[in-house]
């Protein structure tokens, strides 16, 4: 009797300790673009250095992502996961310095951190919830959604009262080391199954590539917005506040559609109608932020959201159902986020030289779209109700 209530209590703070280490995956990449036009400002930054601002972290990202198969067997996931938001920590804490170097070193180390953690994650909602993966899952991306919105919504207000744009980055410290704080009881040794994540030939598996394209073009299609939705509003007339605050609402629209979506799409078999419907929407409300009336600028910004949001929390579902255990689940993470990760961050640089080359957003929004056709075609093996590694 006295050991059912730790049984009851444990995974519900494990699942707490999941929430806030996710809330921490997203401010340190949504909080540069509301600023960006201020940075370039101060530090004398070209376009061409603002794209390789926003395109070096999703590399870094897939950096560490390759590196999670190796962080789980030596430390085991819940190590690795405390690793992981500690250099977030770290990496938010250095952009306060000021100045350009320690602004890249900051956001590269931030990223790093961001990208070992989302391959640790989903193996540990496969081993510690594998009857509510789909619920788990949507929950975990719909508070990182939530980090995302409130980074990209507090970073313009917080860097008058804070003394300029480096504290308003460099207090994002804050939530990263009180989630490390809050995870460190879980931070247990690894056992001999955990420490030990099996090695499949996925790279000579079909479905896993499928799957890995997929998870990298529709996260291209989220960094392009994190870093360049703000811009492209200023140019369409709204002032930085305004223009952070829509995209604020952009992030904080993928919320809802990222806790639906994942717990829906987990019920059934096949995947790609969800998959269409989202990119659709995705490349629906671009097109006419882009070229249709300023005042539906918030609105359509929330649809934006909703469509990224639910993208990505299918992706990470994805990873967890084409994968028959927790092992696999994480091998599946670390390629599809390593690779995919590394071709995502092409999506932002190409999206600012298309802007930079042409003076408008016009090459820039095709690219979105082509991107987002070929999310689509990735979609149609990754969707379906297989596993991989089967014959």
């Amino acid at each position: 009797m006295s050991r059912t209530p730790s049984r009851t209590r444990r995974p519900i703070l494990l699942g707490l300790g999941i929430m806030l280490v996710a809330f921490n995956m997203r401010p340190a990449l949504t909080t540069v673009g509301p600023l960006l036009e201020r940075i370039r400002g101060e530090t004398g930054l070209t376009a061409a250095g603002a794209a390789l601002l926003t395109t070096l972290p999703v590399l870094c990202i897939g950096l560490a992502c390759t590196l999670g198969p190796l962080v789980m067997r030596r430390l085991g996931a819940d190590r690795g996961v405390l690793l992981a938001v500690a250099i977030v920590a770290v990496g938010s804490g250095l952009r306060g310095f000021g100045g350009t170097l320690p602004l890249f070193l900051g956001a590269c180390l931030a990223a790093f951190g961001i990208g070992l953690s989302g391959v640790l994650l989903p193996g540990l909602v496969k081993r510690d919830f594998p009857n509510r993966t789909g619920l788990l899952t949507g929950l975990y991306t719909m508070v990182l959604c939530l980090g995302a919105a409130a980074g990209a919504g507090l970073s313009v207000p917080l860097a008058e009262p804070l003394g300029g744009w480096p504290a308003a980055l460099a207090v994002w410290a804050v939530p990263a080391l009180l989630a490390t704080l809050a995870w460190a009881p879980f931070a247990r040794a690894p056992t001999a199954q955990a420490g030990a994540a099996r090695r499949g030939s996925l790279w000579r598996d079909r479905l896993a590539w499928q799957v890995t394209g997929f998870m990298g073009l529709q996260s291209s299609l989220a960094y392009i917005m994190f870093g360049w939705l703000p811009l492209v509003l200023h140019d369409r007339g709204l002032s930085a506040v305004e223009a952070g605050f829509a995209t604020s609402l952009m992030s904080l629209g993928q919320a809802p559609a990222a806790l639906v979506i994942p717990a829906l799409a987990a019920r059934f078999r096949d995947q790609r109608l969800f998959a269409v419907a989202l990119l659709v929407l995705c490349v629906a409300s671009l097109v006419t932020l882009v070229n249709g009336p300023l005042a539906w600028a918030l609105p359509l910004g929330i649809l934006l959201g909703a469509g990224l949001g639910g993208l990505f929390g299918l992706g990470l579902t994805i990873i967890v159902l084409r994968a028959r255990d927790a092992a696999a689940a994480g091998n599946l993470a670390a390629m599809s986020q390593s690779v995919g990760y590394t071709f995502a961050a092409l999506g932002p640089l190409s999206f600012g030289l298309a802007h930079d080359l042409t003076g408008g957003w016009a090459a820039s929004t095709i690219l979105f779209c082509a991107i987002a056709v070929g999310a689509f075609l990735c979609s149609l093996g990754a969707g379906r109700d297989r596993y991989v590694g089967a014959p």
